[in-house]
């Protein structure tokens, strides 16, 4: 699972009014390359939310992303750069998801995570 995806995931148990960001527990990570698409992170960029995403990065061991950023950066090679390998070339592999509210575990199993909801839940 890319950063890309943990940044649109939310917890949606019935009554949770805090299910987003989910917190990160790592197993197992893996690198994958990606083609440099500069276009696709400025176009991405506007959709993420930064802290989220910042937050989730530094969670899995990636300490260079920017707390704050702008719009400008994103003319700025070196910038585009970590930000492709963070968003799209980190996977979570092995792990689990975690919903701020209810601590609720969702497992992330060879990179897919199982957001179903128990009966009770829903």
């Amino acid at each position: 699972m890319r950063l890309l995806t943990h940044n649109m995931l939310s917890c949606n148990i019935k009554g949770v009014t805090k299910g987003f960001p989910l917190s990160i527990e790592v197993q197992r990570l893996d690198t994958k390359d990606a083609d440099f698409n500069p276009d696709f992170l400025r176009n991405i960029f506007p959709k993420l939310e930064w802290k989220a995403f910042h937050d989730a990065a530094v969670s899995i061991g990636l300490n260079d992303i920017p707390e704050q950023v702008d719009p400008t950066m994103l003319e700025d090679h070196e910038f585009l750069q970590k930000f492709h390998h963070a968003l799209l070339e980190v996977h979570l592999e092995e792990g689990a998801l975690i919903c701020p509210e209810t601590g609720r575990r969702f497992p992330v199993t060879k990179g897919v995570p199982n957001m179903l909801l128990h009966e009770d839940e829903v």
